[in-house]
């Protein structure tokens, strides 16, 4: 398992998608996963530490956790199939393991609450990480990924998320 960082939640400028890179710790592959709109706004709200009315999802997540005593131990990014990333939470009840199956997103959204850290399988690395070159236009295309994503976050509503 490679430990890696959150390292960025954006827009992807080619699908208008969001993505989110889970860039290793210790080398230069990130791993990108498409997620969706509400998951991204989940965790930008948890990184950027935005206080919300009531509750999103992940909140009430942490907060059950937290109230029947269970500890998130890690989050790790396990496997593709067709194109479907998987993850698993690792739990710890009364000393007991407990590992809970989960999208990378929802996992992502709340270890960014929970402040666990992040892992990937080795194999997965291989198979589906990506190097990024750093390049001179870097900074002005951050800034304008960054400026999308507000955009986006300024324009989403809840009734945006409901069946």
């Amino acid at each position: 398992m490679l430990e890696v960082r959150l390292s960025a939640v954006q827009v992807d400028l080619q699908s208008n998608n969001p993505v989110i890179l889970l860039q290793e710790k210790d080398g230069g592959r990130s791993l990108p996963i498409f997620i969706g709109a509400a998951e991204a706004t989940a965790i930008a709200y948890a990184l950027q530490q935005v206080a919300v009315p009531r509750p999103l999802t992940h909140d009430l997540m942490k907060e059950l956790l937290d109230a029947l005593g269970v500890t998130v131990v890690r989050v790790v990014v396990t496997e593709v199939r067709q194109e479907t990333y998987y993850a698993e939470i690792h739990l710890e009840h009364g000393g007991k393991p407990i590992r809970v199956s989960s999208r990378p997103s929802d996992a992502v959204a709340l270890a960014a609450r929970t402040g666990s850290p992040l892992f990937v399988e080795d194999e997965l690395m291989a198979l589906a990480g990506v190097t990024i070159e750093p390049g001179a236009d870097d900074e002005e295309e951050s800034e304008e990924l960054v400026d999308q994503f507000r955009e986006f976050l300024d324009e989403v509503r809840p009734e945006d998320f409901s069946p």
